[in-house]
């Protein structure tokens, strides 16, 4: 429940019969799976339909020319919309602003990830991050230096 795989669409293309058992079967272990910079590789809507994702994540290269394509805004716009009519999450990689968050907010997009929220963090640099917010929720975690 806690572990998401993320896979790219070349990564499956060369054999995509023997991709899908293979992320079936981590499925139904109980993985969630996601597509992974979506719109950027071969995108072929015949993968929706037949690949175990729940998840489609929404390259930061198009989440970067939101502000200065309309371009990109449409095309973000579609996956969004695409992501929500097939039951799918949308996560949009590469968000660096309040106003990038706020537009893919309005348009149903569940998840964001990027600078904008934080850098990236060591496992510790997180727990620090997150306890004001997690309310005493956050285990303690002994910190073991090797």
């Amino acid at each position: 429940d806690w572990i998401e795989f993320e896979i790219t669409e070349s990564s499956i293309i060369s054999d995509l019969d023997h991709s899908i058992q293979a992320l079936q079967k981590l499925r139904d272990m109980g993985f969630s799976i996601a597509l992974d910079d979506f719109g950027t590789g071969y995108s072929s809507l015949n993968y929706l339909t037949k690949l175990p994702i729940e998840t489609l994540k929404i390259d930061k290269s198009f989440v970067m020319e939101l502000e200065s394509s309309e371009q990109a805004k449409s095309v973000v716009e579609t996956i969004v919309a695409l992501s929500n009519s097939l039951g799918l999450e949308s996560v949009a990689e590469g968000i660096e602003s309040e106003e990038h968050h706020l537009f893919l907010q309005s348009l149903g997009c569940e998840y964001g990830q990027g600078y904008h929220f934080s850098r990236p963090l060591t496992y510790f640099d997180f727990l620090e991050f997150i306890a004001p917010k997690a309310e005493g929720n956050v285990v303690k975690m002994k910190r073991v230096d090797h």
